[in-house]
């Protein structure tokens, strides 16, 4: 959706799934610290879920795209031209981060089957997705508009090797924490994206044109890069804190 709800949305699922992380690994890191490196049944049903989330958030994704009062309804080619084409970009991407959470769901449900490591994987080609198809997604736009979706590719591309390296150095804490502060950096600049391109409550439009309104978006990026990062260091400490309690 090429309006200020099409961003809000993805950048809320981003934001909730990375706070989420923020949280979760810590308490996985604490858990495990000191034992054998393997996952309670408490833990193995917290995956499930979560993979259960993703599914539902990218279905919502999806039919929002294609179901709003000017989406394509499904069609893709009608009439000569294509229908809609940017509605169903958005939507396959939240396709890929839904077949990502059928493969946590199966990795979780039948560990005697899923090699372990594919869930990482998927998600990794998931994200490596979103960034291929906001690449390709403001050609011949105004200088404003690419300029914000190309600091939105730094954190798809940079989320995505993350993951990848999690493939490889399964349950490192140091990544997952890096995995959820990039989530919730995508999750947070979409609403900025949202606020620049589409303004809500009436206020005035940026001009797009403007080289100091780029040098302002370019600095406005690193300060969401160490919002991000604060949200996980309190996050962390605050788990921190819990499992000191509860321990003594």
């Amino acid at each position: 959706m090429a309006n200020f709800k099409g961003h809000a949305l993805p950048g809320s699922f981003f934001l909730i799934i990375g706070v989420w992380w923020s949280v979760k690994f810590p308490l996985k890191y604490f858990h495990q610290k000191g034992k054998k490196n393997r996952l309670s049944q408490q833990q193995q049903r917290i995956e499930i879920i979560e993979g259960a989330v993703k599914i539902f958030f990218s279905a919502i994704g999806f039919l929002a795209e294609q179901l709003v009062p000017d989406g394509p309804f499904f069609h893709l080619y009608q009439d000569d031209h294509w229908v809609k084409l940017m509605n169903w970009q958005h939507s396959t991407m939240y396709l890929f981060f839904g077949i990502s959470g059928i493969v946590d769901m199966l990795t979780y449900l039948s560990t005697h089957i899923m090699p372990l490591g594919v869930d990482r994987l998927v998600l990794s080609m998931s994200v490596l997705n979103e960034g291929f198809l906001f690449y390709y997604h403001v050609h011949n736009r105004p200088l404003l508009d690419q300029h914000i979706h190309s600091l939105l590719l730094l954190s798809a591309f940079g989320g995505s090797i993350s993951i990848f390296l999690e493939v490889l150095h399964r349950d490192n804490i140091v990544l997952e924490l890096l995995r959820a502060s990039l989530t919730i950096l995508q999750g947070s600049w979409f609403w900025q994206i949202g606020f620049v391109l589409f303004p809500p409550f009436g206020t005035v439009e940026w001009d797009q044109k403007d080289e100091h309104n780029i040098m302002f978006i370019t600095m406005c990026f690193s300060w969401h890069c160490i919002a991000a990062l604060c949200v996980v260091a309190i996050n962390y400490m605050l788990v921190y804190w819990y499992v000191w309690e509860k321990g003594t």
